[in-house]
């Protein structure tokens, strides 16, 4: 192994930046990994096991379970986010996602890197009157209630009070059904600190209902949290500096000015802007998937926010400013570094380990910073070369294996088809064919 790779075990100097992270054999990217977490590699080979989820453990789960299913789970490097620097897990199959989020992550780390700021963690829990009181009576109760309501609900939750976090306020909001007819939401905000806080906030509101039936003498219906945090959110910004030379990490103002053109587009278009949000949560939810989260929560909030002011319309947006481009993005984000699989978990907890981060503000901050940089990576794609040639580049080696290749066969096969820049199968069937009699793929 190339020693000029292994990162310093020292977190204020240590740096993801490592060239030729890709070249290396699995156990020797391990390796980097266990050196810049400061980690024993002997605690991390359970990564590169087939057994990473232990049977027993998948059985208490989930139910009617017959076995796991794996992903990939790989690394990108580059990343600097708020002057840190995280060598970043991704679970995902999509050969282009991990590369792509390293580049742009090596585009924007200058300085600081990307500046990402999360607010407090505060999840709202929905308590539904079907038929409500008079809008000034429901409010009055509110009010008037608001002590009697916290010191309730927090009795019940010591531990999360403990942490800092329990039940803040209250707020009404009225609305009308299908039909016209008028219904009411009593929505409780809920500081859940460094939980996801589904479990918290469904207590909370299923013990706030009676104590509403009482007050207002009518009946509550539905009790479950949003998972649509509003107020739990996190702001991220990067810059790329622009300068003719192309061979070093910066970009032209040619290419940043179609990277801008193409986000326009995406601010405008529905059609485009689901395509451009889908980017971003390829980032985000592989690092998600890593790392235990529920993303299927977090796509549905960031693709609702998306449409907060009732168009849909892109998440992020990069413009050319003075010498740089910059990129902007607003995201609802519920993680969670506590609770959840993330104890439970083997790979989990062993990858929560790796980026060394406790308080879920800071995940939501990385995660965030993930998804602002895979956008960047497939923006400048889609903007340049166009999104297919890199993506099936990177494509080769899936195409190899569907072809008949061993895993040995793989990179003279991969070879061979982009020394034809031609990626499809029957050029890998003819490359495949040339290594099994010639020991060459062209």
């Amino acid at each position: 192994m190339d020693t000029s790779l292994t990162p310093t075990s020292d977190k204020s100097t240590r740096s993801s930046r490592l060239p030729g992270f890709y070249k290396l054999s699995a156990k020797d990217r391990l390796q980097i990994v266990a050196d810049f977490a400061s980690i024993p590699a002997q605690e991390l080979e359970h990564l590169q096991s087939a057994d990473g989820l232990p049977a027993d453990v998948a059985l208490c789960m989930s139910e009617n379970v017959v076995g796991r299913f794996s992903l990939p789970l790989a690394f990108a490097t580059n990343f600097r986010v708020n002057g840190a620097d995280y060598i970043v897990p991704m679970a995902i199959e999509e050969p282009s996602v991990v590369a792509a989020a390293s580049f742009a992550a090596r585009l924007l780390r200058k300085d600081d890197g990307i500046s990402s700021i999360a607010t407090e963690p505060i999840m709202i829990g929905q308590i539904h009157f079907p038929e409500p009181p008079p809008r000034e009576t429901l409010e009055y109760i509110v009010r008037e209630h608001h002590e009697e309501l916290k010191k309730h609900l927090d009795a019940n939750h010591p531990r999360l009070v403990a942490a800092g976090g329990g039940f803040q306020y209250a707020r009404v909001r009225y609305l009308s059904d299908p039909d016209g007819r008028p219904i009411a939401v009593v929505h409780l905000h809920i500081d859940v600190r460094d939980a996801m806080g589904a479990n918290a906030v469904n207590s909370m509101a299923e013990e706030a209902a009676p104590l509403f039936e009482r007050w207002t003498g009518t009946r509550v219906g539905l009790r479950i949290l949003s998972n649509l945090p509003m107020h739990r959110r996190v702001k991220v910004q990067g810059s790329v500096l622009l300068d003719t030379d192309t061979d070093g990490p910066n970009m032209s103002r040619d290419e940043a000015l179609r990277i801008e053109e193409a986000s326009r587009f995406a601010e405008v278009d529905p059609y485009r802007a689901v395509t451009a949000n889908k980017g971003v949560m390829n980032g985000i939810d592989a690092v998600l998937l890593a790392t235990g989260q529920d993303f299927r929560a977090v796509e549905a909030a960031a693709h609702a926010f998306a449409s907060r002011d009732g168009r849909y319309s892109a998440l992020a947006r990069w413009y050319v400013e003075d010498n740089k481009l910059y990129g902007t993005m607003d995201i609802p984000l519920a993680l969670g570094t506590v609770g959840g699989i993330t104890a439970v978990h083997p790979i989990v907890s062993t990858t929560l380990k790796i980026l060394g981060i406790q308080q879920a503000q800071k995940l939501s901050e990385l995660v965030a910073a993930v998804g602002l940089a895979q956008n960047l990576a497939a923006t400048r794609a889609l903007a340049s070369e166009g999104i297919q040639r890199g993506h099936m580049r990177l494509h080769a080696r899936n195409i190899a294996m569907l072809v008949g290749a061993t895993p040995e066969e793989v990179p003279a096969v991969v070879a061979g088809m982009l020394a034809r820049e031609d990626i499809k199968e029957t050029t890998a069937r003819l490359c495949l064919e040339l290594v099994r009699t010639s020991g060459q793929a062209h």
